[in-house]
């Protein structure tokens, strides 16, 4: 295979790192080039590879459309809860205020043993009230399924 000779100027900065590179690789200036070049002008790598990256952009943008969806729903639920919590629940008397605050230190440090268990396990409290009330867990947009509590 016969070769076309060029006179090449880059910038001397890029000519220190070539030379480094084919002294750490073992191989000619040239040869480096060539490869780099011909990656370059291939038309079909660089269609895959710019295929394969909106693949992969369309992939995160669902995935964020779908927790910018989940935040916005446990925020709604938060929310809806506070507001009925604070409608339904009676003032404590003033004599009760420390035993219930005591009672309340309690109940969070329960409430936060019982979410680290069930994060560390993987368990979703809606697939369970789903699955105790026989209604189907909504399927994610990306058409996957959720697994099954355990």
């Amino acid at each position: 295979m016969s070769r076309a000779r060029l006179n090449l100027f880059i910038e001397p900065e890029h000519a220190r790192r070539l030379n480094e590179l084919a002294i750490k690789k073992g191989v000619s200036k040239s040869s480096i080039v060539a490869v780099a070049l011909a990656s370059w002008l291939s038309a079909t790598s660089g269609e895959q590879r710019d295929t394969a990256t909106a693949k992969r952009l369309d992939r995160l943008s669902r995935q964020f459309e779908r927790l910018e969806r989940d935040q916005n729903i446990l925020i709604e639920t938060v929310a809806l809860y506070v507001r009925y919590y604070l409608t339904v629940s009676t003032p404590v008397p003033e004599a009760h205020q420390e035993a219930a605050r005591a009672q309340g230190r309690v109940r969070f440090s329960q409430f936060i043993e019982q979410l680290g268990r069930r994060v560390q396990k993987g368990r979703h409290l809606l697939d369970e009230v789903c699955m105790e009330a026989s209604v189907e867990p909504s399927t994610p947009a990306d058409g996957t399924e959720r697994e099954a509590p355990q």
